[in-house]
């Protein structure tokens, strides 16, 4: 069967299944368990012969033996089973759980899966199907699976920026589903470029480090670098299922490429004696930080400084108020203008994101030893907010539209670059001396405001309309939550 007829078959059993109520994210799951076995039964075969640690009993062959109900209760004893084995296959099948309910349509998938081999189709083929999927599963808002995916072609320019190198080692400390480590493995094995054996290695093994707390979109992430042969059926697995944030772990990166969730406070569900439930502030005491917050981005962002290299480069996804809140978020900016190098801001249009109501920045920076002296001669500035629209249905974010930032910060030597109407130079002096240092520069005219014969679309201005609503509600949420806890 060539390519574009296995997609075709595999999201046409997606739309049988929603027909039960079976949505994406159910069905992606399903499908990574069932992929995952199949994958490790040919492993297993010649010319292989590899030992893929799957207790007997529990493997493909023990599934697709069997149809109608012996075949639903030896899935769910096999679910069960691997969930509880040490690695990568404990990783995947950590509280996994059935979610197709008619062992028909269970045994048809079963079948769909056993007919193709998997080990022998092309990366891309398997990566790009399960990429779509990871897609379309964001695009359903209603499984709220949007929050762990950042848009392809950002992660695309991020990437082209940055330029990661072989040999080296990429952190993301919030991964998802694992976006970035595509981004850059897809960069570190473009068309043109040849890795010797010792590379290849260790991007197989040893490029990718992060950290997801949410186990299915853990899983997602482990099965999509599994697709694109990183890691191993029997080893480690390169995503732990931790919050990064609690401690420093001791590693150090050469790269950290991240999206950190959105979502002002980082705060956890506690049930009280009576059963109801309370949402506890979490703050982290950290010796490493320079400011004790309760602000999740401003404390991703601390983190993300403590585990680069004294050489390392990060570009990080952050909303606006990290870029303008005072207190604890002035102190954590002045202190990131002198101990790194904030050299780059790419101010996003609104629209790009699946999680609603968000302004966000993507913030470019290099660490630097510890040395005391001020790293920061000056940060520039990209405005692609301002009289853009977008929207994730009609006008999606595509690399096109990020190509003159690219090209304006230079990747090859961004010492050379030139300032244009919507790429800005500011000197650290006038950083500083801005109110709380702020970082939330504009200068462009908004057209909108005085050409009312161009407005955009109607389904544009409806869709900033309510960003700006929900944006609003959700600092309210956040005023309300800070007068509950004093």
């Amino acid at each position: 069967m060539n390519t574009s007829a296995l997609v075709q078959k595999v999201w046409n059993f997606c739309h049988t299944l929603r027909d039960d109520g079976v949505g994406y994210g159910d069905y992606l799951e399903q499908l990574t368990y069932l992929l995952f076995l199949k994958m490790a039964h040919e492993y297993a075969q010649e010319p292989y012969r590899r030992d893929t640690h799957i207790p007997a009993g529990y493997d493909w062959a023990a599934l697709r033996s069997r149809v109608g109900e012996p075949l639903e209760a030896q899935y769910l004893a096999t679910l069960h089973r691997l969930g509880g084995e040490p690695g990568m296959l404990g990783a995947i099948f950590f509280k996994a759980q059935n979610k197709i309910q008619d062992p028909a349509k269970l045994s048809r998938l079963v079948q769909m899966i056993d007919a193709e081999s998997w080990v022998g189709m092309d990366t891309d083929t398997k990566g790009d199907l399960y990429e779509g999927l990871l897609q379309k599963n964001a695009e359903d808002t209603k499984s709220g699976a949007g929050q762990y995916f950042t848009p392809r072609a950002l992660i695309q320019a991020m990437v082209e920026c940055v330029r990661p190198e072989p040999m080296k080692s990429i952190a993301d400390p919030a991964c998802g589903t694992g976006g970035f480590f595509l981004g850059a493995y897809n960069w570190l094995t473009r068309p043109g470029r040849t890795l010797d054996r010792r590379q290849k290695e260790f991007l197989r093994h040893s490029t990718f480090h992060g950290n997801e707390i949410v186990p299915n979109a853990r899983r997602m992430c482990l099965m999509n670098l599994f697709l694109h042969n990183i890691g191993e059926l029997d080893g480690e697995p390169a995503v732990e299922r931790s919050d990064a944030l609690i401690a420093d772990a001791g590693k150090r990166f050469d790269y950290v490429l991240a999206n950190p969730p959105f979502g002002k406070k980082s705060s956890m569900t506690i049930t009280n004696e009576e059963g109801e439930e309370d949402r506890d502030a979490l703050t982290y005491e950290r010796q490493d930080f320079w400011e004790t917050t309760s602000n999740k981005q401003l404390n991703f962002l601390q983190h993300i400084v403590t585990i680069l290299k004294d050489s390392g480069l990060a570009a990080v996804v952050l909303p606006d108020n990290v870029l303008f809140e005072g207190g604890a978020g002035e102190k954590i900016r002045r202190k990131l203008l002198e101990n790194c190098d904030v050299h780059t801001l790419l101010r996003l249009p609104t629209g790009i994101f699946y999680a609603q109501g968000v302004k966000a920045n993507v913030l470019f920076f290099d660490a630097r030893p510890k040395d005391g002296a001020v790293h920061t001669k000056g940060v520039w500035i990209y405005d692609l907010r301002t009289n853009k629209h977008f929207t994730l249905k009609t006008r999606t974010l595509k690399l096109d539209d990020l190509r003159d930032f690219i090209t304006c910060y230079h990747p090859e030597n961004r010492h050379e670059r030139k300032e244009t109407e919507r790429f800005r130079y500011f000197g650290y002096e006038e950083l500083v001396a801005r109110d709380k240092a702020s970082l939330d520069i504009f200068w462009l005219k908004d057209d909108s405001l005085d050409n009312l014969d161009d407005l955009p679309a109607p389904e544009v201005l409806q869709q900033e309309i309510i960003e700006h609503l929900e944006a609003a509600l959700s600092a309210f949420r956040d005023v309300a939550a800070g007068l509950r806890s004093h």
